[in-house]
């Protein structure tokens, strides 16, 4: 006889089970989260504020912002309550709405982050073409492509996951509804759902990533053929943050889902979770803003403004 039992909600075990551990994680996760917030946001304002940023780089840029700060907020809220009051049951509804938000978001960071690679394969290789090919309608269905594939890629994954049935254990071994955690614990056969799971994975994060890696291909190509050093590192700058993001995000990306879900280890996910939930989400706006005079620049004029409004009120 099998225990036919639906479970109706999931406990998550999250980070740590010493208490000990918990106000640390807390403060640390807090902090973190605040800067996140902070960043993301204050990336969106400035950008918008600013006149001199409303280009196609800072368009892709104000949509990764926003994206950041959507996948982040996915998850981060629910493991701070985990550390606070101990609160690690989740329902079965919101355990698939986390998992669909989670997944369309950082679905779409990897369209964006393919999307201005192209946007610097423009700027790169074809300078004087530049603004007829990075036009308003070009960005916006760049744009509009993201959020279109990320949210049909998040629909497949919650479909998938959660049309399995799931009557033994509800204890996920993990502070998220992660797609692995999750798949782990049904009990009907769930090979195929592994299968189309790591399929659709490889497609949508190998597509975006053959784009960047064609992208700049071209780019370096163009950049070697450039007579001035002035010139070669000028192009250099130019893409080095966006290098920077690819490379943080396409690594942890690619390490937690290029394997079989039986494979995963849940501890080493845990860690590497942590990273690509909240930690990379925060570092993007640092990113772009640290190695950018053109941000700098628009972050001190709206200081300024502020400073100037301030002195005009006392």
């Amino acid at each position: 006889m099998k225990n036919n039992t639906e479970v109706t909600e999931f406990i998550l075990l999250g980070l740590t089970s010493d208490p000990e551990m918990l106000a640390p994680l807390f403060i640390m996760f807090t902090l973190i989260y605040l800067i996140n917030v902070v960043g993301n946001l204050g990336m969106m304002a400035l950008i918008l504020l600013d006149s001199r940023l409303h280009t196609p780089m800072y368009f892709f840029l104000s949509n990764l912002s926003l994206v950041d700060f959507g996948y982040s907020t996915a998850v981060t809220p629910k493991v701070l309550a985990g550390l606070l009051i101990r609160d690690k049951v989740i329902s079965y509804n919101a355990c698939a709405a986390q998992m669909f938000f989670f997944a369309a978001f950082a679905t779409v960071e990897s369209y964006l982050l393919a999307s201005m690679a192209y946007d610097r394969y423009a700027a790169v290789c074809k300078p004087l073409h530049y603004t007829t090919t990075m036009t308003t309608g070009v960005c916006a269905r760049l744009a509009i492509g993201s959020y279109v594939f990320g949210f049909l890629n998040a629909s497949v994954d919650v479909g998938n996951t959660f049309h399995l049935s799931f009557c033994k254990s509800n204890v996920i071994h993990h502070f998220f509804c992660d797609i692995p955690a999750v798949v782990s614990l049904s009990c009907s056969d769930r090979h195929v759902s592994e299968l189309v799971l790591v399929l659709v994975a490889s497609f949508h994060i190998l597509f975006g990533l053959l784009v960047i890696l064609i992208s700049y291909l071209f780019i370096f190509t163009t950049i070697l053929k450039m007579p001035s050093i002035e010139g070669y590192l000028k192009a250099i700058s130019t893409c080095a943050s966006h290098l920077t993001a690819v490379s943080i995000f396409y690594g942890t990306v690619m390490f937690m889902y290029s394997q079989p879900t039986s494979s995963h280890s849940m501890d080493t996910d845990k860690i590497v979770s942590v990273f690509y939930t909240m930690v990379i989400p925060m570092l993007n706006p640092a990113v772009y803003s640290l190695r950018n005079k053109e941000v700098k620049n628009a972050f001190k004029k709206v200081v300024e403004k502020a400073n100037l409004s301030l002195s005009f009120t006392s």
